[in-house]
């Protein structure tokens, strides 16, 4: 798959404006400023095909991005960002969970957590919510370029405990700067669309 040819396909502020599923889907999600968007730039070696900002909770839409013409990866709101309005976190919470409860490709779900920090409770629902509905997922922790490398295989041990993910979920420690961890995680959504 070349990831290079990558195009911007469409965002959808509402459930129901989302378009049926005609190719395999992976989607990311994780709490606002996890960093989301920096990493499907850096996996697709874009520097601005998703938007980033220093602010969170930037991403309000569902956006879809074609690679190769063969699958799509789906960029969701970041959850549990307080500075916004009540009406847009519920908008926000609808949107994702509406994306969720369609019949779409679901090839792959790769859930976004900050290795600098224990999961969140709003982590920990992920997890349940993506268990529950036996969506197929792994966990990507982000931002490994803001710790010591002596600390990153603890943080990681520390996170699979707390999160109660065994042997059989994969964790993939990554770095939008760096680029630590990309190649696994194109190897995993490849094989995961296959």
């Amino acid at each position: 798959m070349n990831y290079q040819n990558a195009c911007y396909s469409g965002s959808f502020g509402t459930s129901e404006q989302i378009p049926a599923s005609v190719r395999p889907e992976v989607s990311f999600v994780g709490r606002s400023n996890v960093g989301k968007s920096s990493l499907l730039n850096k996996l697709l070696n874009r520097k601005a095909l998703a938007k980033v900002s220093s602010s969170p909770g930037k991403t309000s839409t569902v956006n879809f991005f074609t690679v190769d013409d063969t699958i799509d990866l789906v960029d969701l709101p970041g959850y549990g960002y307080a500075k916004v309005g009540r009406a847009e976190r519920e908008r926000w919470d609808e949107l994702i969970n509406g994306y969720y409860e369609q019949y779409r490709y679901y090839a792959l779900v790769v859930s976004l957590i900050d290795i600098r920090h224990e999961a969140s409770a709003l982590d920990e629902q992920m997890i349940e919510f993506l268990r529950a509905c036996e969506l197929p997922f792994i966990v990507a922790l982000t931002k490994a370029d803001k710790l010591a490398k002596s600390k990153l295989k603890q943080q990681e041990k520390a996170l699979r405990g707390q999160l109660g993910l065994g042997a059989e979920t994969e964790v993939i420690i990554t770095s939008a700067v760096t680029g630590q961890g990309m190649d696994q995680l194109r190897r995993t959504i490849e094989d995961a669309c296959a």
